[in-house]
């Protein structure tokens, strides 16, 4: 991805959305086009406009990093806003040398983490890559996205299952703001890892083969996915409601695990346990998963 393109869209899409007010700014007065000025966000940030506007051109190499502080302040930028903002100067600087290193699988799960996840009980576990592909999980979590897995669109990938399989509307009751936040998810990973050549190519097939993909990429919002709820309709069991929580894996960049949790007591719980039984009859073998990339 064009790097100036992506510093230039993200810069003028924050500045749209704040007005006069939200800004402070008083006696804004009425304007042609949403958002604050150039004049208005290089005041607030304590440069000159034209400084402002060289930045908003793509130009973020050699900025400072309080000067890209000042900025997001300005914009008023929340703390995954701000980081693909550094994100995206750390991209804009020349690349540094580096270190050959042994090329290893991006997609081969350490048998002590498979291991682990295979021990976690009642509570589906699964690991994904920044390319959205599942590549690890315990039976329960296995059971849980069989349609995904299942599926010919996404086999194994949630953003293609999402973007591509008329399915995945029903499977995800709040498909829209599930899909608003991997869309800005992919987004973050992007600034975060420009050269990734497999999340470049899966980005361009998505905003290619859909409308609904490329929309939601074209406002260029970013996002963390760390914590929240997840709504679920299971074509075994019905509907489930579940809190969620992600970790990195230091060890595997790029790699988060994630783990569903029911309240206690409540029909998500019951109707897990139905489903563990189902999968517990009929197991899957979780060293076996598909890959986004696997062919039919």
């Amino acid at each position: 991805m064009d790097n100036q393109a992506e510093v230039s869209e993200f810069l003028r899409t924050r500045r749209a959305r704040i007005t006069p007010e939200q800004a402070g700014i008083i006696g804004g007065g009425r304007r042609r086009v949403p958002g604050l000025r150039r004049d208005e966000v290089a005041m607030l940030a304590g440069m000159s406009v034209d400084y402002f506007a060289k930045m908003e051109r793509g130009h973020l190499a050699g900025v400072s990093a309080e000067v890209l502080d000042a900025l997001a302040r300005a914009l008023q930028l929340d703390e995954a806003e701000t980081e693909h903002l550094l994100d995206l100067a750390r991209g804009a600087a020349p690349a540094p040398i580096r270190r050959r290193t042994r090329a290893t699988d991006s997609n081969t799960v350490r048998p002590s983490l498979q291991r682990f996840l295979d021990t976690v009980t009642g509570t589906p576990t699964w690991v994904r890559n920044r390319q959205m592909d599942i590549i690890a999980t315990n039976p329960l979590a296995r059971a849980l996205f069989a349609p995904l897995f299942d599926s010919p669109s996404g086999r194994g990938n949630n953003a293609r299952f999402t973007f591509f399989d008329p399915a995945a509307r029903a499977f995800y009751p709040d498909w829209e703001a599930g899909a608003s936040s991997i869309v800005a998810t992919l987004r973050s990973d992007a600034g975060r890892s420009p050269h990734d050549k497999e999340l470049t190519g899966l980005i361009g097939e998505l905003v290619t083969r859909s409308d609904d993909f490329r929309i939601r990429w074209a406002t260029h919002d970013v996002r963390y996915h760390r914590t929240g709820t997840k709504r679920i309709h299971h074509p075994e069991v019905g509907d489930l409601e579940f809190a969620y929580e992600a970790f990195d894996l230091p060890d595997s960049p790029g790699w988060s695990m994630y783990a569903c949790t029911a309240a206690v007591g409540s029909p998500t719980e019951e109707r897990l346990s139905i489903l563990g039984s189902l999968a517990a009859s009929s197991p899957a073998a979780t060293s076996a998963l598909p890959r986004s990339g696997d062919q039919d």
